[in-house]
């Protein structure tokens, strides 16, 4: 049986973390548009030529692109059993150019996983983090922009009647478990 899965909670969340466990239960890429990026720039692909030169001047690389590598990755003999997609869509745009890509390569998603956690716990566990760039007042920054352009696209596979929502605070194995729940 595929599994077509679509992950989707703001930064801290641990989509990441819970997409690798899931992946590797269930035998299926884990695809971050991150991760397709930078692998479509080393390998200096045709698309990761065109995002290099967005990425190069600090522009966000476009919607139409991502879709192409998306297409791309989508496509590969690994990805025929099913897929984990985290960190898209971040906006209402991208999902309806995701739901057509799909469409055209006759594919669904199965389920839309929505990890929901308390702001509090976000900025106390991306703080723990210890990156460069993350302070209280980037990180509620980042937490004002997810909620601005990605909770729409939340409101628009709840129409869809695709999305679950799991609680992400709690033990990761309980996370996992839950989540393990509604994937089944």
């Amino acid at each position: 049986m595929t599994k077509r899965l679509i992950f989707l909670g703001p930064p801290g969340a641990g989509k990441g973390t819970q997409a690798q466990i899931l992946s590797e239960t269930y035998k299926i890429p884990h695809i971050s548009t991150g991760d397709i990026l930078r692998t479509a720039v080393t390998y200096k692909t045709p698309l990761g030529d065109k995002a290099k030169g967005y990425m190069d001047r600090g522009e966000l690389v476009p919607d139409d692109l991502i879709l192409d590598l998306i297409k791309d990755r989508l496509l590969q003999s690994d990805a025929a059993k099913g897929w984990i997609l985290d960190g898209f869509p971040r906006n209402v745009a991208q999902a309806k150019f995701l739901n057509s890509l799909l469409a055209e390569l006759d594919l669904a998603a199965d389920r839309v996983l929505y990890l929901a956690v308390p702001d509090e716990v976000l900025i106390s566990r991306l703080l723990s983090r210890q990156r460069r760039d993350d302070n209280e007042a980037t990180i509620r920054r980042r937490l004002e922009v997810y909620r601005r352009d990605t909770m729409p696209v939340i409101d628009f596979y709840q129409e869809q009647s695709t999305l679950k929502t799991i609680d992400g605070d709690g033990a990761m194995e309980n996370v996992t478990s839950a989540l393990k729940e509604a994937i089944a």
